[in-house]
């Protein structure tokens, strides 16, 4: 298995910043994504890059927009999401559409 060099932390707030230090004390860069409403939070300035997500939608959307989390994981060239808890990290869709695009999904099979 690909070691995770780089992983994208599909959520917000709290469980962002703890992915995010436990990947740190790993050796792994992090990449946050905000809605427009969270641009200030702290989990985006803990990342080592930040991308918006979901543009012209609201927050809770933003954070559920499938297409856009797999467009910014792409293009930043991670190797792994971890979904946190809530939003997504139920969702077998998501999982699969990590799967598709061949990222690792750090969580339960689809």
């Amino acid at each position: 298995m690909k070691q995770i060099n780089k992983i994208l932390v599909a959520n917000r707030g709290e469980i962002a910043i703890r992915v995010m230090r436990a990947a740190a004390e790993m050796g792994i860069r992090t990449v946050a994504i905000y809605a427009e409403e969270d641009k200030f939070a702290l989990h985006r300035f803990k990342s080592d890059e930040a991308y918006r997500v979901g543009a012209g939608k609201k927050p809770i959307a933003a954070y559920l927009d499938i297409e856009d989390i797999i467009r910014i994981a792409l293009e930043a060239g991670v190797d792994a999401i971890h979904p946190g808890y809530g939003f997504l990290s139920e969702n077998p869709e998501f999982a699969e559409a990590c799967n598709q695009a061949g990222i690792r999904f750090i969580g339960p099979k689809p």
